[in-house]
Order: structure tokens, then C-alpha cells, then sequence
């Protein structure tokens, strides 16, 4: 049921084999994917800033898509080096914590998540290039 329902929101989403990867025990998108699917759902993201620092950021995104259903999700990014430091390696904290908060908003709104499908921004263990 659940490789039924994924065939279908491949379908829908037009998603290719460039949008879509394996990762361990994870289906993932990339950030192509995410904005296919975000583009076809006409689906809106307000984000509010929550904190915002020189190596730490969290953002709230609050996203719709037209009819009725609204869901909040947050991103967040530390910089450091590994997991037990931080959640990125990067210096751009606000636009990692936008990212995050955007594949997860639009990941929740078209029901992914429910099948285990995650988007590549959301940990840096997702990146295709580490596979």
C-alpha cells in the first residue's frame, strides 16, 4: 500500500528519478522535488524568525495550500562540526533553518511524511552526495 501511494505522488508530482533518492532506511527528495511539489500545491509559506543568531537559527513556517488545511512546522540550523556540535557545517544558519522549515511544510501539507519520505535539507546525513 505504502509503494502504491508513493507510485502515485510520483505521478502527480511529476517527480523523475533526479528528484528522488534512497538513503538507508529513508525515502528522500531534493530540494528540486520539494519545489515541484510546492509549485503544483500552490502552497504558501509565511515564516516568522525565532531566533536568530551568528550560528544558530530557528524560523517557524506556517503554510497553506488553498483549501482549508494550514500546518506549522519549524527549521532550525547550528553550525558545528558533527552532530554532537551542530546540525550543519555550513555559515549560512538562516537559510539552512528556512530550508528545513520549507521541505517539512510542504512535505506535511501532501502527506510524504506519512509515507517516510523526507526532504534532503532537513540533516545533513540526507545529502545525496553522501551516499
Amino acid at each position: 500500500m505504502k509503494t502504491e501511494a508513493l507510485k502515485e505522488k510520483y505521478i502527480k508530482y511529476n517527480l523523475t528519478k533526479d528528484d528522488v533518492f534512497k538513503h538507508q532506511h529513508y525515502i528522500i527528495l531534493t530540494r528540486s522535488g520539494i519545489e515541484k511539489i510546492q509549485a503544483i500545491e500552490g502552497i504558501n509559506i509565511d515564516y516568522t524568525v525565532i531566533k536568530c543568531e551568528k550560528d544558530f537559527a530557528v524560523l517557524q513556517a506556517d503554510a497553506d495550500n488553498g483549501d482549508d488545511r494550514i500546518i506549522q512546522t519549524f527549521g532550525s540550523a547550528l553550525k558545528g562540526e558533527g552532530y554532537k556540535d551542530g546540525n550543519t557545517n555550513s555559515w549560512y544558519v538562516m537559510e539552512m533553518a528556512e530550508k528545513r522549515a520549507m521541505s517539512r511544510a510542504v512535505l506535511k501539507l501532501t502527506g510524504f511524511y506519512e509515507l517516510g519520505v523526507f526532504g534532503e535539507d532537513e540533516a545533513e546525513d540526507f545529502k545525496k552526495s553522501n551516499n
